[in-house]
């Protein structure tokens, strides 16, 4: 077995709660930090391409796309948010972010799921209320 291949039997037996909050912190903060400028650029198909197989088998795409395409808060988040925490339950972590439009007054509560699938960190939730 080459080193490559050692390397991803490892990530994948890895639960992602075991990882540290800063190993956390660098995977999770692009992640979300790309759901927000696809979202505000309404580019649907960037928005959900770490998406997990079950949350993109899950969506209905027509209903999911006129809501992305309508929605006044979903096109307008401001790309500088907090990082509120993690927590850890499973073989998932949800990762709590505070968001502020560009265009309405207000807070709202970010969260985003992670874990792995199939080797690879994908989301398995993703919302802003």
């Amino acid at each position: 077995m080459d080193q490559q291949a050692a390397k991803q039997d490892e990530v994948s037996a890895m639960n992602i709660i075991d990882r540290t909050d800063e190993e956390l912190a660098e995977i999770a903060h692009p992640m979300w930090a790309d759901l927000i400028k696809y979202s505000n650029k309404g580019q649907y198909g960037k928005f959900v391409k770490k998406f997990s197989y079950n949350l993109l088998f899950g969506l209905n795409e027509v209903e999911m796309g006129k809501q992305f395409a309508k929605s006044e808060l979903t096109r307008s988040l401001d790309p500088n948010f907090d990082f509120l925490g993690f927590i850890r339950r499973g073989e998932h972590v949800s990762c709590l972010y505070r968001v502020r439009s560009t265009k309405k007054e207000g807070e709202w509560l970010g969260r985003m799921v992670i874990g792995y699938e199939e080797g690879e960190v994908r989301i398995f939730a993703a919302s802003v209320f």
